[in-house]
């Protein structure tokens, strides 16, 4: 397969680049920091950039079979009240600016694939619920999710096939950047899950790969629009549960009513 994946200088996506390219995956890497390699220096916030890198792509593949998400920055950290306003825009157009770029700016050569095309985005803590002193991050990854979702129902039916990954905690340059902003800023309860996380990644970062590899690869066609984690959802099960699957709401991000929860308020 032809595979781009942003953000793949460094944590997840340079994994997943790496492991990729060894089972044999054509890598192109996107990043800010230069690559050895198929490689483009990119800020996934800048359209322009984005756009150009897009063309240079198109200038060696004609097709493009699979677009992986990774870019991502954490910071700022602290009180939503006390960020400072520039640093959440900056946030913002890293995570959920730069993920709708990349696929804006790449959808034509998708859309070229032999194959079923894929798009994996990459969630992240605060998507899924409130996460205290975290704003600007939780926000813009529940963007991506949402983006993913509205991106799958306008696709119905037909490629490429979109969904959105959760991790999981994994020890990262992110943690480090929790570990030093301490508790004052992050607050008590992510610093002491930060320094309790195990610096060896290598059995959680293979559940990442495994699910990645299973939403690039046939077995998973026709699933769409879900956040899926790759450490505690079944989804190795989903291909018996394909229709199933798509005709719920189940791995998406929907609002609660009473009457789902057998109370009544009226």
């Amino acid at each position: 397969m032809n595979v781009v994946i942003t953000g793949a200088s460094s944590g997840i996506g340079k994994f997943l680049a790496d492991a990729l390219a060894a089972r044999g995956h054509a890598v192109c890497r996107v990043a800010r920091s230069p690559q050895d390699g198929f490689s483009f220096q990119c800020d996934v916030g800048d359209w322009n950039a984005v756009e150009n890198c897009a063309e240079k792509i198109s200038a060696k593949w004609n097709s493009l079979d699979a677009l992986i998400c990774c870019a991502g920055i954490q910071e700022p950290i602290g009180p939503a009240m006390e960020m400072n306003p520039l640093e959440w825009r900056k946030n913002l157009a890293v995570n959920l600016d730069g993920t709708f770029f990349a696929i804006r700016a790449l959808y034509p050569l998708l859309k070229k694939s032999s194959a079923r095309a894929k798009v994996i985005c990459f969630s992240g803590g605060g998507s899924t619920g409130p996460r205290p002193n975290f704003a600007a991050y939780g926000v813009a990854k529940t963007g991506v999710v949402r983006l993913v979702e509205m991106l799958a129902s306008e696709w119905a039916g037909n490629p490429p096939d979109i969904n959105a990954i959760a991790p999981g905690a994994i020890f990262t340059k992110m943690t480090e950047e929790v570990l030093a902003r301490g508790e004052k800023l992050a607050g008590q309860k992510e610093f002491e899950s930060a320094a309790k996380l195990q610096r060896d990644n290598s059995a959680k970062l293979e559940k990442v790969l495994g699910l990645v590899e299973f939403l690039l690869s046939e077995k998973s066609n026709g699933i769409s629009g879900k956040l899926i984690s790759a450490p505690w959802d079944p989804w190795q099960n989903f291909p018996a549960l394909r229709e199933e699957l798509m005709k719920s709401d189940i791995y998406t991000l929907r609002r609660i009513v009473p009457e789902e929860r057998g109370k009544k308020w009226n």
